[in-house]
């Protein structure tokens, strides 16, 4: 990146600790928890194939996304930096597209959350029934996570923290100890061409929320803006924090998620899938030994709190952006109560994730409906305008075409499971 201070001036603190945390732990919540069910349905060959295609587009198109976040005067929330590149209409627009995109991945966390904490207590014998078929235990789930969220990263860097470190710490001891039940026989054998390029465009998503955090992207960006005076340090430490975390992730999704393919049998896959709930719920019943499925418990509620703060963060920015937006259409934005804005995002989420978790739709179909919106959001709008604006010309080339074309397959990609 061009104009950037020297490294050695701008130390590497606890602040930059915190948000490395929030990106990792929004990551490993997707990787971690429903990515293996996918690939213990298509099969091991297949994710690698995905994994070979996905992973340098993440590591592209969240470049390029934070590129252009970082080059406007002002960054008060997602709807302000659109606003300032295409004007006010567009900024509404495409606000409303960035919403749905973080709604829908914490629409999954949500569920996921709900679920998997219900069945991990019947599991464990706390329980006699699934707490989750009530109406008051979703509530105080989700009323509980909102009101820790809302308080802002600094607290979230303080309940994340210790949680990410452990995550990340039972990973490589999670897949370390499954190397005794690797079975080559829970290896998938290779289809037909045309059905094996069919199941990797439709793992493709899968693999990609295996390592993004594009949504905390802009957030961090923002929290950044405001500790630094100086846009150019600020835009180094942001940069900086996502090249740490995408480099954690990589070694660590990858070691963990074909360490547990090898274990876990399809059909135990597939039985996931039906049942609403996460790999990790099932390893717990499955895999031998009461190690293994206390680790996978904490791993697997590890992994969903604090992929639902970090992703917390970006729905509370794109829906006050949208409600900033239209309250600035009828009132001075001096007389906007930013305050009783905040707390009134914050009530709607908790509100609007209860009801939604009251329906049980499949967490693996809504994560699926939001891979063209990550087309849209991370891959489209930011190649648009790197051939409309001058200052970021610089980004063209075979990597911007890259982009594009990743863009395209994640949005097409849902289309294909109709032909499964």
């Amino acid at each position: 990146m061009s104009n950037e201070p020297d490294s050695n001036t701008v130390l590497f603190t606890r602040y930059d600790a915190g948000w490395v945390i929030l990106c990792i732990g929004m990551a490993i919540g997707g990787a971690m928890v429903f990515m293996p069910v996918q690939v213990g349905m298509t099969g091991l060959w297949v994710f690698l194939a995905a994994s070979a295609i996905a992973y340098p587009g993440v590591y592209l198109f969240q470049k390029f996304y934070l590129e252009t976040l970082t080059k406007t005067e002002s960054a008060e929330d997602y709807t302000d930096i659109i606003t300032q590149y295409l004007g006010k209409n567009w900024a509404m627009l495409l606000s409303i597209l960035y919403f749905l995109l973080m709604l829908t991945g914490m629409l999954g966390y949500s569920t996921g959350l709900v679920r998997d904490s219900a069945s991990y207590l019947q599991t464990y014998g706390v329980t006699k029934t699934l707490l989750s078929d009530t109406a008051w235990w979703p509530f105080v789930i989700m009323l509980v996570m909102v009101a820790i969220a809302a308080q802002g990263e600094r607290l979230l860097f303080k309940v994340s923290g210790p949680l990410v470190v452990g995550k990340l710490a039972i990973i490589l001891v999670l897949g370390m100890v499954m190397i005794p039940h690797w079975s080559l026989a829970n290896i998938k054998p290779l289809t037909s061409l045309l059905p094996f390029v069919r199941d990797v465009f439709i793992t493709i998503p899968f693999t990609v929320f295996s390592v993004v955090f594009m949504p905390i992207l802009s957030p961090m960006n923002i929290a950044y803006r405001r500790v630094e005076t100086d846009r150019r340090i600020a835009t180094y430490r942001a940069f900086r924090a996502s090249r740490v975390a995408f480099a954690i992730l990589i070694v660590s999704v990858l070691f963990f998620a074909l360490s547990f393919t090898l274990s876990l049998h399809h059909e135990k896959a597939v039985e996931a899938y039906q049942n609403n709930i996460s790999a990790l719920a099932i390893a717990a019943q499955v895999l031998p030994g009461a190690v293994i499925r206390v680790m996978s418990t904490a791993l697997n509620i590890f992994a969903l709190v604090t992929a639902f703060f970090a992703l917390y963060l970006a729905l509370q920015e794109g829906l006050q952006g949208i409600c900033f937006n239209l309250l600035s259409r009828f009132l001075p934005e001096e007389r906007i109560n930013r305050r009783a804005l905040h707390l009134f995002v914050a009530l709607a989420i908790a509100v609007g994730l209860w009801g939604w978790v009251q329906m049980n739709a499949k967490v693996l179909f809504i994560l699926h409906l939001s891979a063209p919106l990550f087309g849209i959001i991370a891959c489209f709008i930011p190649v648009y305008l790197i051939f409309k604006m001058p200052y970021l010309a610089y980004l063209k080339g075979f990597r911007a075409l890259y982009v594009l074309l990743f863009g395209i397959i994640l949005t097409i990609s849902p289309l294909l499971r109709f032909l499964e």
